[in-house]
Order: C-alpha cells, then structure tokens, then sequence
C-alpha cells in the first residue's frame, strides 16, 4: 500500500488498526501459550503414568527441588540491579556497596554512608533492571 497518498488522519486510523491488531494477535499468542503448556504438561504426566511411576518421584529428577520451589513460589525474592551505564560490568544488587559505586557516588557529590544519598544515587545515575 503506498502510504504517501493517505491525509494524516488516515495514517493515524490506519496506525491505530494496526495497534489494535497487534494486541489481539499478542492476547492469542499468550492464549494459545499458555494452552500448548498445559498440553505438554498433560502429555509429560501420561508419559509418566504409562511407565507406572510416581509423577513427583520423575519431577525431583527432572527439576531440583530449590529450583523448582523458587520458580513456583508465589512472592520469591527478586532483586532490582543496578547497571552503570558506563560499565555495564559494574552491577549492584543488594548489601554491601562495592568499590565502584562508592567511587561513582563521591565522583558525583553524594555521601555513600547516606541511605536518602544512596537512594538518589541509584535513580538518578544507575540503571535499574529488575529481574
């Protein structure tokens, strides 16, 4: 379709055709997802079923338990990081500041003993990812 033809309120009605379509296309990946998992699960407990073994005895060989229990738990621990944008080597998760950041942080005039300075510090110049 050649769009340079079209007035601008007919490039915003197509755009917005567009973005319509992409959240349905997008609600029925998730639908259709979320379908084939329960599928493969089904057919991974009738596998199990058919050589007459215990579906929890095969999972604890398959997944180790701390894994298993962190993925499935509701409410597990995840952590912001905090990139430098400069040195994407340079990340801080949680606890003790490394030496890096405490440099950073002086460079930049806060105070690292400060929690309200480490607070700023990480919003205004790190990155953060959450995981």
């Amino acid at each position: 379709m050649e769009f340079t033809q079209l007035s601008v309120d007919q490039i915003r009605e197509k755009l917005q055709e567009v973005e319509q379509s992409r959240a349905s296309l997008e609600k029925a990946l998730q639908q259709r997802w979320q379908e084939q998992k329960t599928e493969l699960a089904q057919q991974i407990r009738d596998m199990i079923d058919t050589h007459g073994y215990d579906a929890e005895e095969i999972m604890s060989l398959v997944m180790p338990r701390r894994r298993r229990g962190a993925a499935g738990k509701k409410g597990a621990r995840s952590y912001v990081r905090y990139v430098d944008p400069q040195n994407p080597e340079n990340v801080y998760v949680r606890g003790v500041l490394p030496g890096w950041m405490k440099q950073k942080m002086t460079e930049q005039g806060y105070d690292p003993s400060v929690k309200d300075d480490r607070e700023a510090f990480k919003a205004n110049y790190l990155q953060a990812i959450q995981d």
